[in-house]
């Protein structure tokens, strides 16, 4: 586990420590249950283990409202069940990621709950204050559903302070050079038990000033160049993933000159990937990757299907945002505030052709892949469920008594189980899915295996070809002498297509999913027939055997 650019070829796995296996019987699950679950993880493929906020919170955001950065909820266990875990996870080649949301605090947290008694307190200068509600007027307000304001009223300093988010989440004020210790002392902390990666919260949004968006500042990269410097003078090998939900263009600047971060979420290719499946056409897919800048060589994007929050709709037209909606939402309860709060299965109406193309193209594009808890089933959302819980249900183990998740009354659960009769867990589990060979959880350990043998995908360029036939997806990846050609069809009627592969004119063609032998590449268009929904992994190898 020594490579410093690991993350390039990683297969992260997404999921909340209380959604995965409760040890104690209390309905939520905890570090000593996730431990137990880690053979399960490493069987299916993955590399990686991203956890969402495991730390101290009134839970109003569901953990991001951090009220102790330096200790583990209650609920989840302790610092030495977490540490446990962290060492077994290692001792399987397993690396993991935590979170770091630095850009608010709960209003609970000690800092706040000081800041807000007196202007004279060491940590009043932690928060953003002010006497008037009209400052930062040119700010988005990013959850319109329940945020009028990004100033809210405090009784107790008589002054408003600033938040981003929701308004019991005060924002930190990194231009105190306090703040910016505190937070590089606690990720020290973490990364000193031994996390590999942080994914950290809400990067665009870290510094204000007047007669701007407060995205994208100047000053937000000197804080996070600090926070990075940090890094590589005492953790050369570890990774930090940022969230910044913005353009592509408006991403590049933080990866910077590969001294910002490692790796950075690719928002806007997630929705068109939704888009061009509907519209059996690559073009919203192939536009969105157009207008992606380079980025340094050890930099990474990372990609996604679907995740802990809503399907965002920020990063698309006004136009194509109605279109998704139209699409996929056929009722009001899956929508919230810009976005879509369903799983991938939902979202695909259960069609395992349409799940496994999307898979297909999550593993075979260009990035580090993010496979949500769950998603390896085929498991469903429950959208009678507020906020964004209908994604975040129990983790449906088996077919028993509260899917095999928890000992607990049923009725003590942190959240009701899934019991659609689709989706449910009597009949979607992991132990039913075990058992049968063609299963998507079997599914989707081949498809991880064979990713996994070839580092063309973590690390390999992309080239699009342009059939005439717009329904086909087909790109070369290449990396260090291997050349890989993904075909994908977007329709769910079977199509042809012919590639124009000349300049492998005598190349072996090798479907790696079956280690089928294709025909030879010869001088006529190279043509090819895909199923609905259809997909090929090809090697392009010499036919002495080495490589293209």
């Amino acid at each position: 586990m020594n490579d410093a650019l690991w993350y390039k070829d990683a297969i992260i796995y997404q999921l909340h420590v209380k959604a995965f296996l409760d040890s104690n019987a209390d309905g939520i699950g905890d570090f000593r249950g996730l431990t137990d679950k880690l053979d399960y993880l490493q069987d299916l493929g993955i590399t990686a283990l991203w956890l969402l906020p495991m730390y101290p919170s009134p839970f109003k955001d569901d953990g991001y409202d951090i009220s102790d950065y330096l200790d583990i909820h209650k609920h989840y266990g302790t610092l030495k069940d977490f540490q446990e875990f962290l060492d077994e996870a290692h001792r399987r080649n397993l690396r993991v990621i935590t979170e770091l949301v630095i850009n608010h605090t709960s209003d609970q947290h000690p800092w706040f709950q000081d800041a807000r008694r007196s202007p004279s307190s060491p940590y009043r200068d932690y928060y953003v204050w002010s006497d008037s509600d009209q400052k930062y007027s040119g700010t988005r307000i990013i959850f319109t559903d329940t945020e009028r304001s990004n100033w809210s009223w405090d009784p107790d300093a008589k002054a408003y302070y600033w938040h981003r988010f929701f308004s019991h989440q005060p924002d930190l004020n990194f231009d105190h050079p306090r703040v910016r210790e505190e937070v590089i002392d606690i990720m020290k902390f973490w990364l000193d038990k031994g996390v590999d990666g942080l994914r950290v919260d809400a990067v665009p949004y870290l510094v204000e000033r007047e007669g701007t968006s407060c995205e994208n500042l100047p000053e937000t990269h000197e804080v996070l160049k600090e926070i990075r410097r940090a890094v590589d003078a005492g953790y050369p090998d570890r990774m930090l993933l940022a969230e910044a939900n913005q353009w592509p263009a408006d991403v590049r600047p933080y990866f910077a000159n590969g001294d910002e971060f490692h790796m950075a979420f690719h928002f806007p290719l997630m929705p068109r990937i939704f888009m061009a499946i509907k519209k059996e056409d690559r073009h919203p897919i192939t536009d969105i990757l157009r207008q992606t800048p380079p980025i340094p060589p050890n930099c990474q994007w990372a990609l996604f299907l679907r995740n802990h929050d809503e399907l965002t709709l920020e990063m698309v037209t006004a136009d194509e945002r109605d279109y998704l909606y139209r699409e996929y939402c056929t009722d009001p309860r899956m929508k919230i505030n810009i976005g879509i709060r369903r799983r991938l299965a939902s979202l695909m109406d259960n069609d395992r052709r349409k799940i496994e193309l999307l898979n297909s193209l999550l593993f075979t594009m260009p990035g580090t892949p993010i496979l949500y808890y769950g998603d390896e089933l085929g498991m469903g959302d429950n959208i009678y469920l507020g906020d964004r819980n209908g994604v975040r249900t129990p983790m449906q183990w088996t077919g028993d008594r509260n899917a095999g998740f928890s000992r607990a009354e049923t009725a003590q659960l942190y959240l009701p189980l899934n019991v659609d009769p689709v989706f449910g867990y009597q009949a979607l589990n992991v132990e039913a899915q075990l058992r049968v060979p063609n299963s998507l959880l079997k599914w989707t350990k081949r498809i991880l295996t064979v990713r996994k043998k070839h580092r063309t995908f973590g690390r390999g360029t992309l080239e699009f070809l342009n059939p005439s036939n717009r329904a086909i997806l087909a790109y070369v990846r290449k990396f260090e002498g291997e050349t890989l050609l993904i075909v994908n069809n977007l329709a769910s009627t079977a199509q042809p297509v012919e590639l124009d592969l000349r300049r492998f004119i005598g190349t072996d063609v090798i479907e790696l999913l079956g280690e089928t032998k294709f025909p030879r590449v010869a001088e006529h268009p190279y043509q090819l027939s895909l199923t609905p929904y259809g997909y090929f992994w090809f090697q392009l190898a010499s036919s002495h055997g080495a490589r293209r």
